[in-house]
This record gives structure tokens, sequence and C-alpha cells, in this order.
């Protein structure tokens, strides 16, 4: 690349899952997903979504894996990373990642730490599926703007590392 030559940034593009029985059945508002692909857009992302899906590992499972088959650059869930018998979306992306990203997890309990002693119980994670970053933050509207928030300084980085841009210019 020459002197004052840009480099043209291509678009990333994310998608958002909702994980809950409640907005799923259209008994709750999806608030935490709105936040969530508010926070994208203003990041400059193409945005999917919010979809919703019931707290079933299936069906967390195939939600994730279609996103991340569609090509998104980065998929975020939005719901059950606690400690409830229904909270099983760790365990759901936990079965189709390749690896897990386990500094971006800690990023965000940090991040949660900050406004409550509570975060130290989520169970939040981000892994890789192909190209794709995956990454699971709580369900309430707080904390899952804070966690994505707490992230998104990483997120281009890592979607170039993904995408084999591996050099350090």
């Amino acid at each position: 690349m020459e002197a004052g030559e840009r480099r043209r940034e291509e678009v990333s593009n994310a998608h958002v899952i909702t994980v809950s029985d409640g907005v799923s059945a259209q008994t709750r508002e999806d608030e935490s997903g709105r936040a969530l692909v508010r926070i994208l857009k203003d990041a400059g992302f193409e945005v999917i979504g919010p979809i919703a899906v019931p707290d079933d590992e299936q069906r967390i499972a195939s939600a994730v894996v279609a996103a991340a088959d569609d090509g998104a650059d980065v998929v975020v869930t939005t719901g059950g990373t606690g400690l409830g018998p229904r909270d099983v979306t760790p365990q759901a992306t936990s079965s189709v990642i390749d690896f897990e990203v386990p500094g971006l997890g800690e990023t965000m309990r940090r991040a949660g730490a900050a406004s409550t002693p509570m975060a130290a119980l989520s169970r939040s994670m981000a892994g890789v599926r192909g190209h794709t970053l995956i990454i699971n933050v709580p369900g309430s509207p707080r904390g899952a703007s804070e966690s994505l928030e707490a992230v998104m300084p990483a997120l281009a980085h890592a979607i170039r590392l993904l995408h084999g841009h591996t050099s350090h210019e």
C-alpha cells in the first residue's frame, strides 16, 4: 500500500439472537436484542435480527450455526447466560464452536462487575466457528449493552484475524 492510500474496509455484518422463552412466545418485549442492534449499527455493522429463540439448547445451537453459516462476521446472543435451569446458551454455543476466546468473557464480566457484583455469576463467553466470532451476553438490557460495549474495541481486529489478515501493519 502506498503512502497516503487508504485501505478500503469492508463493512462487517452481525446477527443478533435473543434467547428467551418470553420473547420467542411474543409475551415479552425484546429490549436487549434491540439495544445490541443499536450498538452494532452505531459501530458500522450491517445487522440481521434480532431473531428470537426459546431457551432450548438445540434451537439455540441451530440459530447460531445458521447465522455463522450464512456468513456472519459476528453472532451476538443475549440471554441464557445465568445459573437458572433454562440458562443453556453457553452449553449450546460450546457445542458448535471450534474454539473458545476466554479473554472476551473475562472482559465482559470485568465490565459488569463495575456495575454489580452479580456479574461474577454470568457465564458469558465467546468462541469461533469457522470465520465467525460468537459472543454470548446476558439477557438484561443493561448487562447485554455493557458486555457488548466492553468487547467492541476488539471486534474489528478479531474479524480481520478470522479472515486471515494476520500481518501486524
